[in-house]
């Protein structure tokens, strides 16, 4: 599995996304599973958020975790933006975290802005981080002039990641938010690298641009969509909400694809 890196510290390229997971209790088992097989084909970063199935989702997340090494796994969780104050934030992440069975998260993100001043938010994430709760914490849903404002604040230089809708079909972060990311080395997770429900997703995954491409390779479609985000080497974690057979190793794409995923339309800005 490719390396990226978090502040450092080296991650898997894909990891597993768990949006869904743990709302429908008669899928509790096949979840596990599905997140285990995971993590033994090297997605060993999970992403959740106290959000998903009002908690539920972590509680998933820490059964399919417990026969394996912490240390070994990097669980990334997320704070709603009515709990990311001084009031709140501290019992939101104690309660993830024992939803999850560790006694502290690798990367905790303030899922997307809300009414708490931006301030009061980065200094209770630093305060948890202080703490030992959090070893890294980061942003979600923020765009470009959101960065700027946080950059003015105490403690910005301490944002270790930035999560935004990215896909081939959805590349608003490419106008400005990803270079801003990497002149400040801050990581960049991007999710639903495989698009959305819906007829967007359908779309691209009856694009004959993709489809060509994929036979080229010996590939599916969703390899194809995984190995064009990956490609550039910068810090871009991708989340998946599925089980797909992404193991497959070897899909390089040569500058006359990249060009012509470009060129064919797969080109919409949505910031």
């Amino acid at each position: 599995m490719k390396q990226v890196n978090i502040n450092g510290k080296p991650v898997p390229a894909i990891g597993q996304g768990t949006w869904h997971i743990g709302d429908d209790p008669k899928l509790h088992d096949r979840e596990v599973e599905a997140l285990r097989t995971g993590i033994e084909n090297g997605m060993t970063l999970i992403d959740t958020a106290e959000m998903y199935g009002y908690g539920k989702s972590e509680l998933v997340v820490g059964d399919a975790i417990k026969p394996y090494d912490r240390e070994k796994l990097f669980i990334v969780s997320k704070v709603l933006p009515q709990n990311a104050g001084k009031r709140d934030m501290r019992r939101s992440c104690e309660e993830s975290l024992k939803r999850l069975g560790t006694d502290y998260l690798d990367l905790y993100l303030y899922h997307w802005r809300g009414s708490i001043p931006l301030s009061e938010t980065v200094n209770c994430l630093q305060e948890l981080k202080d703490a030992g709760l959090i070893r890294e914490w980061g942003v979600s849903n923020f765009d470009t002039s959101d960065m700027h404002e946080l950059s003015r604040l105490k403690h910005s230089g301490n944002c270790a990641a930035v999560q935004d809708l990215y896909h081939v079909g959805s590349r608003g972060v490419e106008y400005s938010l990803l270079p801003y990311l990497r002149k400040n080395n801050i990581a960049f997770m991007a999710y639903c690298p495989l698009a959305m429900n819906g007829t967007l997703r359908k779309g691209i995954w009856a694009n004959a641009v993709l489809q060509k491409i994929a036979a080229a390779h010996n590939a599916t479609v969703q390899q194809i969509m995984l190995a064009w985000a990956i490609r550039d080497g910068n810090a871009h974690i991708h989340t998946l909400t599925m089980i797909l057979p992404i193991h497959r190793k070897g899909i390089f794409l040569l500058p006359r694809h990249l060009k012509t995923v470009k060129r064919r339309g797969l080109f919409c800005f949505r910031c």
